[in-house]
């Protein structure tokens, strides 16, 4: 059966990796996939993400963070699914808990958090959101 929401799988991948305490998850390869650990990279959520060539197809490698035993990422889940698409322009991006979290959106410029997002003025589908 062929995955209905490839980018929800990922992030499943990392709140289960997390609840289990792992070093790291796989996750299967993809542009998009790669540009929101970019994000949570940045962001300081995960610690970094390496292509694994081991297996039959190409995978992402997710390293995990965690802060004094807890993990870095308290809550994520996906807003825009494919049954029903979130969109939102740059000054009604939703703020996650009073700016402690971000948003992660796909604008034309490319895969942004909610900040930069502001910052470039633009608006997009909204992903997910993390805290």
């Amino acid at each position: 059966m062929a995955m209905t929401d490839p980018l929800g799988d990922m992030l499943t991948r990392i709140r289960n990796g997390q609840r289990a305490k792992k070093d790291s998850v796989l996750s299967p390869a993809s542009k998009l996939r790669a540009n929101v650990l970019e994000v949570l990279q940045r962001e300081g959520y995960i610690r970094g993400y390496s292509e694994d060539a081991s297996g039959k197809h190409p995978a992402l490698r997710i390293e995990l963070k965690y802060f004094e035993g807890e993990p870095a990422i308290k809550h994520v889940a996906r807003v825009s699914k494919p049954g029903r698409r979130v969109y939102s322009g740059s000054k009604e991006l939703p703020i996650v808990r009073n700016g402690l979290g971000i948003t992660i959106v796909s604008t034309p410029k490319g895969v942004l958090s909610d900040v930069e997002a502001r910052t470039e003025n633009v608006g997009g589908e909204v992903l997910a959101e993390v805290f």
